[in-house]
């Protein structure tokens, strides 16, 4: 019999749109043959809805819109196929940013006991906050770019002492950033303190919480891991954007970036890359997928810039990318993380829940 597949996408996020373009990728190397698959989409507003049953590929994302009304909210089976039909035996959570990629999701499906491919809630939440996850970085000894962090009451109630501060740990330029999002939303470059007001501003529209990064010279490489308690990394792959910096609009619009897969480094440099992206893998408690993102110097120091606990499966995404030059076409790449999944939750089961 077909595996029933529950695809949860869209959601209450400004990487909404990532969401769907990876949504409609995943029908694409889904087997049809081998998977029945149940589309369960929220809207930006956060309304959850049913979607049919897919018989085959999305064709545009507009067919995974479609839905057969909105499920009660204080009734999650709603979303799921009837008890005639059978129950789900994964989910494949592909929500990108806050309510979705940060652990609130992953906690529900936990409370529902159902499997779920990717990270767990810690995680999830600890790879989407990336303060969270530089503190976790400095426990596990990795290196990184100075920084500054503060959050929202903080830069109103003394603005300029914020700026001076940059100003004085940091070195221009900056790159500052909503703590809480990814895809490079609400991300700007600021050369000075006039620009570094107008990027904080910017970037509190999505978060309460700001970083605030020092600027590096350096490559950008990338390298996918995936497994559970033995994870294994890609090939590396270097970002060349042809603007100031890779930016959402680059990774998802434009296409205006150069990949270079496999990107050109030493065997030590590849092999201190791997060292340490299974060292943010493991630090984290990852599960099924994380790309982990580097800077590489001209004197070949490896900074880690952060990891990324569901990395997108658009057309022009790196981390299915990697896993192909690595000898892992795509299909065959969703088929290991329902495995990882599936194995995850088998090896939760055993877990004893009751006191002799």
């Amino acid at each position: 019999m077909k595996k029933k597949i529950g695809l949860l996408y869209g959601g209450k996020s400004a990487e909404h749109e990532v969401s769907l373009s990876t949504a409609r990728a995943v029908t694409q190397a889904l087997n049809f043959e081998k998977y029945e698959v149940y589309p369960i989409y929220i809207t930006q507003e956060g309304e959850w809805k049913k979607g049919r049953m897919l018989e085959g590929p999305a064709q545009s994302i507009e067919q995974l819109q479609l839905d057969e009304g909105t499920a009660n909210p204080n009734d999650i089976s709603g979303f799921l196929p009837s008890q005639a039909e059978g129950s789900l035996e994964v989910i494949i959570p592909l929500l990108h940013g806050p309510n979705g990629e940060d652990g609130t999701v992953q906690g529900l499906l936990e409370v529902m006991n159902l499997p779920y491919v990717g990270n767990g809630v810690l995680a999830s939440s600890a790879g989407m906050d990336k303060v969270v996850m530089k503190q976790l970085f400095e426990i596990a000894g990795l290196k990184q770019t100075p920084y500054v962090y503060f959050i929202r009451s903080e830069w109103q109630q003394d603005r300029d002492g914020l700026i001076d501060k940059v100003a004085a740990e940091l070195q221009w330029p900056v790159f500052v950033k909503p703590a809480n999002l990814g895809s490079s939303v609400g991300i700007s470059k600021a050369d000075n303190k006039e620009e570094l007001a107008a990027a904080v501003e910017e970037a509190l529209k999505f978060d309460r919480k700001i970083v605030v990064e020092q600027g590096v010279v350096a490559r950008e490489i990338e390298v996918g891991v995936l497994g559970n308690d033995q994870p294994q990394c890609s090939v590396a792959g270097e970002i060349k954007p042809l603007k100031a910096f890779y930016d959402y609009e680059a990774k998802y619009k434009d296409g205006n970036t150069a990949m270079i897969i496999p990107a050109e480094l030493d065997e030590t440099v590849y092999a201190e890359l791997v060292e340490s992206a299974i060292k943010a893998f493991k630090i984290l408690d990852c599960s099924g997928l994380v790309r982990a993102d580097f800077f590489v110097t001209a004197e070949n120091d490896i900074l880690i810039n952060e990891v990324n606990t569901l990395p997108g499966f658009t057309p022009y995404s790196m981390f299915p990318l990697l896993w192909e030059n690595t000898g892992v076409p795509y299909p065959e790449l969703i088929e290991r993380l329902i495995s990882l999944a599936l194995q995850r939750f088998e090896e939760k089961q055993m877990l004893q829940v009751k006191i002799d």
